[in-house]
């Protein structure tokens, strides 16, 4: 059995910010001055043809781009002007589906009506907005740069450039944060009317200023009735779940998150950008990373050797990158998506599959593996099954 190929996507990593957060572990660097669009975008289209010339087997031969995500750091500190010459590079090197679905993340405090009009006008139609909460004292504790003022005036800013597609990232269990709080930052964050909202929980990430000085966070129980509260708010108000911490109005879901999640082909560009590509000849899959730093990137732009690893999964990767991903989803995967994607024979997962349903983690239906509600609240244990001998 042999992996097909499977919607090809384009991640584009953009790595400053204003200042960074005391809970980041993004690959974002505070920047001093201004950002050097030009500069940065002369080696990101190097970069992607590259990709595009070298991929394995000709994996990205003339196979169009379905989604392309503008990530960071903080994109929106880009002008307008310099994300259109972005754009155009790329729609001059790869064809782009007729509905491409084209994110960019922005920052309130960084985002102005100016800059959104010409990112509509140079193809983004997608926006995801890190809101992170609409309460002006939790914002200051989590080290933001803008005020819920700001954040609304963003939605509205983006709603008057034509975006029809916004997404709202907030947080929960914040520090000191109590239930009503938490329901309460929710329900402004609905009361905004975004097509989706990424509800999801504050962690301490290692190597973060709060891992080495952690906030007073809500315990575990606390912090299990805030995520109980959300879903029964965001599903109230018409937002469905579809992945851990994804919820969409009807037709809404990101196209390119579900591309990662159902573990869909991706090229990376940028300081640090990851890719994954499927040789069409082999089945092989290789996953490839750039130069994480701004500056060695940069650097190595004349050279055009940006990739700093690469290497090819074997079946137990494939098996756990696959679960790790695919399980995300509250509809779970089916034995064809497994087969069609990794090139194993669905056998495989049945000691993994028995195991975690014994535990109450997975249900199974016929060939349809989904996580159970239990599966989905403890998704790393979930996981674990599915790594070598996590099942004996």
């Amino acid at each position: 059995m042999q992996a097909a190929s499977p919607p090809l996507g384009l991640y584009i990593h953009i790595p400053w910010c204003l200042r960074k957060c005391p809970y980041c572990d993004f690959n974002s660097h505070a920047l001093a001055g201004r950002p050097p669009e030009g500069q940065y975008v002369d080696a990101l289209l190097r970069d992607l043809a590259q990709d595009l010339a070298e991929a394995p087997g000709g994996a990205a031969a003339g196979r169009r781009l379905e989604s392309i995500f503008i990530g960071g750091g903080t994109p929106s500190l880009f002008s307008g002007d310099a994300i259109a010459r972005l754009l155009m590079g790329v729609r001059g090197l790869a064809e782009l589906a007729p509905d491409v679905e084209i994110t960019l993340e922005a920052n309130p405090g960084t985002a102005d009506a100016a800059h959104f009009a010409a990112y509509r006008s140079a193809g983004v139609n997608r926006l995801s907005i890190g809101v992170q909460s609409l309460d002006a004292a939790q914002l200051g504790r989590l080290g933001r740069i803008h005020d819920p003022g700001e954040a609304r005036a963003a939605v509205r800013m983006a709603r008057a450039a034509g975006i029809e597609n916004i997404n709202l990232d907030l947080m929960y269990a914040l520090p000191g944060q109590t239930l009503a709080a938490a329901a309460a930052d929710l329900t402004a964050a609905i009361a905004l009317g975004p097509e989706h909202i990424s509800y999801y929980q504050l962690t301490l990430e290692p190597n973060t200023p709060f891992h080495h000085t952690p906030p007073p966070l809500p315990g575990g129980d606390l912090a299990g009735d805030m995520h109980d509260q959300g879903l029964e708010l965001l599903a109230a108000a018409g937002y469905e779940q579809y992945e851990v911490s994804a919820h969409a109005r009807p037709g809404r879901p990101c196209r390119h998150n579900r591309m990662y999640w159902t573990f869909g082909d991706y090229l990376g560009i940028g300081a640090g950008a990851h890719a994954k590509l499927t040789d069409p000849a082999t089945g092989i899959v290789e996953r490839t990373a750039k130069l994480r730093h701004p500056g060695a990137y940069l650097a190595a732009a004349p050279d055009g050797r940006f990739v700093s690893s690469r290497r090819t999964l074997d079946a137990d990767d494939l098996t756990l990158e696959f679960a790790l991903f695919a399980l995300r989803l509250n509809e779970g995967f089916d034995a064809a998506l497994f087969e069609n994607r990794t090139g194993l024979g669905f056998e495989r997962l049945s000691g993994p599959i028995e195991s975690a349903r014994q535990r109450g983690l997975l249900v199974l239906d016929g060939r349809r593996v989904r996580p159970s509600a239990l599966g989905r609240r403890f998704l790393d244990d979930l996981i674990q099954h599915f790594g070598p001998g996590g099942y004996n």
